[in-house]
């Protein structure tokens, strides 16, 4: 519930931003010039909205595979989905050389779930169906189409920005036009900081779902350990090659390296994995995030990984 108020709070935040600077436009420079942003706006989004899939398909190397290719796969992800109460999305393999998951489509009857070979062969079945719930979480919160009404308010901002800093309108309300460009280039960069805050609580929401699917918070846990562990041995030219794709992931590969060190104070047997009494014992402790750390989650679009353990924690402890 607190997940859901902080999101339709941060909707009403962007888009009252937004409104402000269309009354700040309007009474400068009249109505017509917003218009016109705002249609090219929604035509980019348009043509991404109709393009997205087979450009993610085509980015992220992703192979459809059918029933008889995949038969537990497609099990996990049938059941998955019945439980979510959505329609069975697509499923497919990526050949990304990196352990990870990712979600998209156009709807949630447009889903496709993901999955890269690597995780295959890294998780467990328990693990691998927790991530997969959070995928199908993130299908049937409808995220995609959430975070790319969020990016329209910071996309028509750069668009008045760069409009009215560079020569809008010439000689004529010249100081006020430049005012107009200050004020939407602060606004771009901090609504975009507010669509990165977003992003996170939606991760944090898609963990949750996935364990309202039945999936066991240590499992989800475990596996979200593990693709800290397999993405902080990728080397740095595969990591600079997808860092554009890191929002589509279950994790930031950028930040593994830092996370592993981390999140083994929560394995204390150090086997590599975090099971239900590890996850249980991180409930009554305390986290404490670094300045450092706080900053880089700012900038990012997962949450930091102790912090998000640690909430998985506490959904253990509700349930044991």
């Amino acid at each position: 519930m607190w997940l859901q108020l902080r999101m339709y709070m941060l909707l009403a935040l962007m888009f009252g931003i937004l409104y402000a600077i269309v009354v700040m436009v309007a009474s400068v420079m009249g109505i017509q010039s917003f218009i016109a942003y705002g249609l090219l706006a929604v035509v980019i989004i348009f043509i991404q909205y109709m393009l997205s899939p087979k450009i993610v398909e085509w980015s992220m190397r992703v192979r459809y595979v059918s029933e008889s290719e995949a038969p537990e796969l497609h099990r996990m992800v049938e059941e998955l989905a019945r439980a979510a109460g959505i329609p069975k999305p697509k499923v497919g393999i990526s050949s990304l050389p990196i352990p990870n998951a990712f979600a998209f489509g156009r709807s949630v009857r447009d889903g496709r779930v993901c999955v890269t070979e690597q995780l295959l062969r890294m998780l467990s079945r328990e693990e691998l169906r927790a991530v997969l719930g959070h995928e199908i979480a993130h299908l049937k919160n409808r995220d995609m189409a959430v975070i790319t009404a969020l990016s329209v308010v910071p996309m028509i901002l750069w668009y008045l920005a760069w409009s009215f800093m560079w020569g809008y309108g010439g000689d004529r309300n010249r100081g006020n036009t430049v005012l107009i460009g200050v004020v939407a280039f602060i606004l771009y960069f901090i609504t975009n900081l507010l669509v990165l805050y977003g992003s996170r609580i939606r991760e944090y929401y898609a963990d949750e779902g996935s364990v309202k699917m039945g999936n066991p918070p240590h499992a989800l846990a475990s596996a979200l350990y593990k693709l800290v562990y397999g993405s902080a041995h990728v080397d740095r030219d595969t990591l600079r090659q997808i860092q554009g794709y890191k929002a589509f992931f279950a994790n930031d590969p950028a930040r593994a390296y830092k996370e592993v060190r981390e999140l083994r104070q929560v394995d204390a047997d150090m086997n590599g994995t975090i099971d239900a009494n590890e996850l249980l014992a991180l409930s009554n402790k305390e986290v404490k995030l670094s300045l450092s750390d706080r900053l880089m989650e700012l900038m990012s679009t997962h949450p930091n990984m102790v912090a998000r353990v640690k909430r998985l924690s506490k959904l253990a402890a509700r349930a044991a």
